[in-house]
């Protein structure tokens, strides 16, 4: 993607931190020389290589799946907050509405997965991020077993070694520290949650 130097990061922690904060994202490929995407949730293993591994899966019909062979590149978009940004909280001067965010691409060859016990274990433990831990939780173990081995036999799975991982803040650093202070201000009063998780990022990065 396009990322001019001063929004560009490249901490592979911070960039794996927003990917865990932000798993659904979107997996693109190409299939009959078309663009094809799935939007997924992925777990990331930040240990598995250089830039971690991603791991995740789609239904067994999705045609994406047959492109899983490990040799094709692909590209997993993650979006962390965004939000519109009002020239009317800049200093008085000539400017324009813009728009803040934080995304993550993440570049590699996914591979099928097809060892049910290595599935199952990717879908315990995507399970125990999301379902948590509590007395209620629901848990894969206490299903009938053949439903289960059903449910498995019934997606795709992939792992996917990140070979290229690039991040892009665009948190107005291009504009006077005074001018991202009262960008953060009025993102931190709005109604909108990722607006505020926005105005706690900039406030955060400019520490």
């Amino acid at each position: 993607m396009f990322i001019p130097k001063h929004f560009e990061e490249t901490d592979t922690g911070v960039l794996q931190d927003l990917v865990a904060a932000n798993p659904f994202g979107i997996l693109i490929g190409t299939r009959d020389g078309a663009p094809f995407a799935s939007h997924i949730p992925f777990m990331l293993d930040r240990a598995a290589g250089p830039n971690g591994t991603l791991f995740g899966h789609v239904a067994k019909n999705n045609p994406h799946g047959e492109i899983f062979d490990g040799k094709t590149p692909m590209l997993a978009i993650f979006e962390g907050p965004h939000a519109y940004v009002s020239p009317r909280w800049y200093a008085p001067g000539n400017a324009v509405p813009t728009w803040n965010y934080a995304v993550v691409h993440a570049t590699g060859g996914p591979h099928e997965v097809t060892d049910i016990a290595t599935v199952r274990a990717q879908q315990e433990a995507l399970i125990a991020v999301f379902e948590g831990a509590g007395p209620d939780a629901w848990s894969m173990g206490a299903q009938p077993e053949k439903y289960i081995e059903g449910m498995l036999r019934g997606v795709t799975a992939f792992e996917m070694p990140i070979d290229r991982l690039e991040g892009k803040f665009k948190l107005s650093q291009n504009r006077p520290a005074n001018d991202r202070e009262t960008v953060a201000d009025a993102l931190a009063d709005s109604a909108r949650e990722t607006d505020r998780d926005l105005a706690a990022l900039m406030r955060k990065r400019a520490q």
